[in-house]
């Protein structure tokens, strides 16, 4: 059955509408613009209890991830965290999750379906813990399914840490601290979405429990609209939604933050090295500015269009209490600020401007400076 959290049954919630990837969540709390502002000014505290969650334990769980994943870990301390990725054997990527170590499990968490592609001769998908279970071979690791007895709660906002305190949860200043719990489960700072947000993963069956003391701590409920549209303005990727089938790493700022360019071993690190030293990745995501004026708003998947060739696909579409529509797109590299876009498909075609602040700076290529300092 799809999943439906029970704090759509406390009084106030609106549920995301069937079909939307934020579907069994709370989409909003009555006034989705408002949650925004507090967000940015105080706290919100968002549901976020439909991810997914894999415990991954044994004395070999850290050398045996960093052969599986896109990120160093060989040497991740307890009381710390990063993210990362699995790629295909072309580097594109199947899988995005947040890591976390804490009492010698480190925990996997990911948007709900996450598959890899199975590395057997007959291919196809797998889900994460299929996929995990596959690459075990004589690895002295145990992957655990834990969704059913944890759920992710975010609290966002400047005064995220005094709401925290007041619940005895203090996390250190560093993005990715972790945190035990004393009932069970973690706390985690994360660098996004906006300035200060830490997650909480705590016992599902204590999930209202810790809505209530969190609240009354101070921190406003707000829904997954407030999450996505500070997720876009941060130009956070969401998998599946700005990401397509070709997607690799460079094109969506997963590199540096999910993906290590130097260290090898692992599916799809060829392409990651490859277009991090000598290459440039063929697209990049970009920030649209949307018009306003139509009471229409493209959809992900639809194209974007520079004269009459496609040059991209959209990906987020949200509303920002500030910026209005806003969207994250896949565009092809050669498309630059300034270029008169047109985005949407059928009748829901607007203008479009991609948000120069977005467009990354064209990095040296190690590759092939090098190359060039042989040649004189």
């Amino acid at each position: 059955m799809p999943y439906r959290s029970p704090l759509l049954e406390l009084p106030g919630p609106i549920a995301a509408p069937d079909g939307h990837p934020e579907e069994g969540v709370p989409w909003h709390w009555g006034d989705p613009f408002a949650e925004q502002r507090t967000a940015t000014r105080g706290a919100v505290v968002i549901d976020r209890s439909h991810r997914e969650i894999l415990a991954v334990t044994g004395e070999e769980r850290l050398s045996w991830l960093h052969l599986v994943i896109s990120q160093h870990v060989t040497g991740l301390a307890e009381g710390t965290g990063t993210e990362a990725l699995v790629l295909d054997s072309h580097g594109r990527v199947d899988t995005h999750m947040v890591v976390a170590h804490a009492d010698g499990t480190v925990w996997l968490d990911s948007d709900r379906g996450a598959v890899a592609s199975s590395a057997l001769p007959s291919g196809g998908k797998q889900t994460l813990r299929e996929y995990l279970e596959a690459m075990k071979f004589w690895s002295k690791v145990d992957i655990r399914d834990v969704s059913g007895e944890l759920a992710l709660v975010t609290v966002l906002g400047p005064d995220a840490d005094r709401v925290l305190a007041t619940v005895d949860v203090s996390l250190g200043p560093d993005p990715y601290s972790v945190v035990s719990l004393p009932g069970g489960g973690f706390a985690r700072r994360m660098p996004w979405p906006g300035r200060n947000s830490a997650d909480l993963v705590v016992p599902r069956a204590e999930l209202a429990d810790w809505w209530r003391r969190l609240t009354d701590a101070g921190a406003r409920p707000a829904g997954s609209w407030a999450f996505d549209a500070l997720r876009v303005e941060s130009l956070r990727p969401r998998l599946g939604i700005d990401t397509d089938e070709r997607t690799i790493p460079h094109e969506v700022n997963w590199v540096d933050s999910a993906a290590h360019v130097a260290k090898g071993c692992y599916r799809g690190q060829e392409t990651v090295a490859k277009v991090h030293n000598v290459g440039r990745p063929p697209r990049y995501m970009a920030l649209l500015h949307l018009d306003g004026s139509p009471e229409i708003t493209p959809e992900t998947g639809d194209p974007v269009v520079l004269g009459e060739r496609t040059v991209g696909r959209v990906g987020s579409v949200v509303q920002h209490h500030e910026l209005g529509p806003i969207a994250l797109a896949l565009v092809k590299r050669s498309t630059r600020p300034g270029a008169e876009l047109l985005v949407g498909a059928e009748d829901r075609v607007v203008q479009a401007a991609i948000d120069p602040d977005s467009v990354p700076a064209e990095a040296p290529a190690p590759g092939r400076e090098a190359a060039q300092r042989l040649r004189g």
